[in-house]
């Protein structure tokens, strides 16, 4: 990490380039420490893309802090399995109480119960499970039910359609509802399309709502899809995978109106909350649905303290589990909530000033809002310009951006999360697209 700023966030190589360095086969005899960890340094940081770069910016950044990575040493020389209590008693109670931790600072009541997965697609997929069972109960035992239907906006995460398809819903009863001026969910469109599907003879399963939006952070109406979702009986998701840390800053809680008539929610510490991927965490204020939908306990994993403890594997596909609380409890501990608020503040903070940079600069525009940490904007020129551009900012790799469509027009997108990036590197990225950009020199439009 002292050095990171010394390696190029995107490295200069070609597919299979890596691959054709090393060797076909693994090696008979076994070799040192030290020759592998110098091959490691020689030939694999080389190809690396640096995620954990305070000038990586595309997608969204994510954050792994100096307490995580100490964490993590510690969880791989424990090796436990967080699957029933009586495997990991510690682990499991770590779970709980980490998880009601954030509960808290995340302005949550107590009869959220928090379950860690590895990722939001995860997350969101045994979401979807749990609103069949509450739906569609008879599913368990006799498969699929025809009909059954879920709603999406065209910008919400692609996951959550991924998740409707391996649970055998079909994409043909995936509703991609379309967006408003700020890239929201439009709720009057919502319930038309619920109202033609009951008509049809469908029935609404679940309804996903974004409060942070994977293009550009827009923050969905979660009050009104939520009275929605209550007048049609239908499940409802809040995916906060990005944006719900960002609650805990106290002028930030408004992100989560509404999500405390949700049935679910889930929010990941391994984007922008200074945890080492991988670390999903999602909330249910009905437990006993993902149970319900999941649990199958084979009769060596009975354990006489059952019916008094959590076990875990009860909540989820997974049976075996790492000891991720252990992360968000280093985390915690060493930044306290006021540690944890100050680097969010400051992620905002540069935002703000990125979106005043580009605002200043007649060549580009700003593209949607940016209540969060992602700008997105463009060269005010042709979608080729901008594919262009985004190209050549890449390629010197002191930046890494990524891109979007919006309206029908290349977008790039300037993700802000990284726990080391700072005004210094906002302002030389910042730069650095304007030379770019300068050395196209093409006309506006």
């Amino acid at each position: 990490m002292e050095h990171v700023r010394d390696y190029p966030v995107l490295p200069a190589v070609s597919p299979g380039e890596i691959r054709a360095k090393l060797p076909s086969a693994a090696p008979e005899k076994g070799e040192s420490i030290e020759q592998i960890f110098a091959d490691f340094q020689t030939q694999i940081v080389p190809g690396l893309t640096h995620w954990n770069h305070p000038n990586f910016h595309a997608w969204f950044s994510d954050s792994s802090s100096p307490p995580s990575v100490l964490a993590e040493f510690l969880i791989a020389a424990l090796n436990v399995n967080v699957m029933l209590w009586k495997a990991s008693p510690a682990a499991t109670e770590l779970e709980q109480v980490t998880l009601s931790w954030l509960r808290q600072w995340l302005g949550m009541d107590e009869e959220w119960f928090g379950i860690i997965y590895d990722t939001a697609s995860v997350s969101v997929m045994q979401a979807i499970s749990a609103a069949r069972e509450w739906i569609a109960p008879e599913c368990r035992m006799k498969g699929m039910q025809p009909g059954l239907t879920i709603y999406v906006s065209e910008h919400t995460h692609s996951s959550a359609e991924k998740a409707a398809i391996l649970l055998g819903f079909g994409q043909e009863n995936v509703r991609r509802i379309a967006v408003d001026d700020e890239f929201r969910m439009r709720t009057n469109l919502l319930e038309k399309t619920i109202q033609a599907d009951i008509t049809g003879g469908k029935r609404p399963c679940c309804i996903v709502a974004s409060v942070g939006s994977t293009s550009t952070t827009a923050i969905e109406d979660v009050p009104a899809i939520a009275d929605i979702a209550e007048r049609y009986g239908a499940w409802l998701h809040v995916d906060a995978a990005y944006a719900g840390p960002a609650a805990i800053v106290p002028e930030m809680s408004w992100i989560l109106r509404g999500v405390e008539r949700a049935q679910s929610l889930v929010v990941n510490p391994h984007k922008w909350l200074y945890v080492s991927m991988d670390c999903s965490v999602l909330y249910t204020r009905m437990p006993e649905m993902f149970r319900r939908a999941s649990s199958l306990s084979a009769e060596y994993l009975k354990t006489a303290e059952d019916e008094r403890v959590v076990n875990f594997n009860d909540y989820g596909i997974q049976l075996g589990r790492r000891f991720r609380a252990l992360k968000l409890w280093y985390v915690f501990r060493y930044y306290g909530h006021e540690g944890i608020i100050g680097l969010l503040r400051e992620s905002l903070r540069l935002t703000q000033l990125l979106k005043a940079l580009v605002g200043a600069d007649g060549d580009f525009e700003i593209v949607a809002p940016a209540p969060l940490s992602l700008v997105c904007f463009r060269h005010r020129s042709s979608d080729e310009v901008n594919r262009q551009l985004l190209s050549d900012i890449n390629a010197t790799g002191k930046a890494f951006l990524s891109h979007t469509v919006l309206k029908g027009k290349y977008v790039l997108r300037f993700a802000i999360g990284n726990h080391q990036t700072n005004e210094g590197d906002i302002r030389a990225s910042w730069q650095l697209i304007q030379e770019c950009a300068a050395k196209l020199a093409v006309p506006k439009t």
